[in-house]
Parts: structure tokens; sequence; C-alpha cells
């Protein structure tokens, strides 16, 4: 199926093409997405409309998360990526099972490696487990949540040895939802965003340098 010109924008902010701050044209867009302008137009005026883009003067640029953007983001993440992890210790199915166990497997390739091929296992492997939770609303909420951690200029992956640590958490969240642990899974991934969200601080206070 042909992804619409929202889509891909939103897919190239999310890769890092366009990162917060950077000018959107409509004319350079539809080159680049091989479409019309009429489609990229309708498509950013959606993605000013949610807070993905914002004015600087008659241009439109990426926006940024400030310091209490940011907090009141991960509240939120923390809270319904727990559920997610309670819910699919009570509902996936073996095969979502060993799925989840493989991601986990697999991510220890790129231990060492390139920031944002961690940030994308890390992004897939969420997305999983969000997908057995199986509740459609719950996944509908965490989506509008990681559309917004677009936002960050930088993946908290970045930060010196956060990729060995972030997969030991992987590994304690999949381990609990495996043992059908809700309260175990819960508590082991609000855990992991709540150090992912310090890392982060961290960082910006200069007190973590960046590989």
């Amino acid at each position: 199926m042909q992804k619409d010109a929202y889509t891909l924008i939103l897919e190239a902010i999310d890769a890092g093409l366009y990162m917060p701050g950077d000018r959107l044209v409509e004319s350079e867009l539809a080159e680049r997405l091989g479409v019309s302008r009429t489609p990229v137009r309708e498509a950013l005026q959606r993605l000013e409309t949610q807070s993905m883009l914002t004015r600087d003067g008659r241009s439109l640029i990426v926006a940024s998360l400030d310091h209490n953007q940011l907090a009141e983001l991960y509240v939120v993440r923390t809270e319904l990526e727990g559920l997610a992890a309670r819910l699919a210790a009570r509902h996936a199915s073996d095969e979502e099972l060993r799925v989840l166990r493989g991601m986990v497997e697999e991510d220890r390739k790129l231990l060492g490696g390139d920031p944002r091929a961690l940030s994308r296992a890390n992004k897939r492997l969420h997305r999983q487990i969000h997908l057995a939770s199986h509740n459609r609303f719950l996944i509908q909420q965490l989506d509008l949540v990681h559309r917004s951690m677009a936002l960050m200029a930088t993946t908290s992956f970045a930060a010196e040895g956060r990729d060995g640590v972030a997969l030991a958490e992987h590994d304690a969240i999949v381990r609990a939802i495996e043992a059908r642990d809700g309260e175990a899974a819960h508590a082991a991934l609000k855990a992991h965003i709540s150090k992912a969200f310090e890392t982060r601080l961290r960082v910006d206070a200069g007190e973590i340098r960046l590989r």
C-alpha cells in the first residue's frame, strides 16, 4: 500500500532526516517524496495542528520539546508503557513471546554500534509490546506518544554506556512478560522508561557525553 504524504513526512522526522528546528519547504518536500504539492500542503497543515510543526515567521519548522514538555511526555509514556507491559503479560500469544525474545537476542549484536540503529531496535521492541497488549485504544494512545518522541534531537542510546544497560532492562521486561507476571512487567518497563528519562536529563545537563 502506497504511503501518503503525511506518513512519509512523519517517518522522515522520526528517522532524523528532519530534526527539530529544520525548515520544511513545500516544494522541496514534494520533489523529495515524489508527490504533488497539494497533499504535501495538507500534510504540513495536519502536522502543524498536531504540534509536530511550528511557525517561524512564514516558515514551518520541526517543533522541539522544552524541559517541561519533555517531563510531561515522559510521565504519560511511563504510565501507558507500564500498562502495555502488564496487559502483554496477560494476553501475549506464545508466538508473540518468541518474537519478543528474538528481538532481545538480535539486539545484542548492535551493542556499541550506531545509536540510531539501537534506537530503531528499541522502538521495534516497544511497538511489539504495545501490540501484544491486545488493546487497540492503548495502542492508539501510545502511537501518539511515540510520534511526539520524534521531536527529540538526540536518542538516549547515544549516551555512553546506555546501550548495554537498556538491553539488560529489555531482557528483564521480556522475562517478566514470558513469566506472565503482569506486575513485574509493569514495574520493569516503568523503571526502564524512568532510567531513559534520567539519562536524557543528564545528557542535557552535560553530565554524560554522547558517543
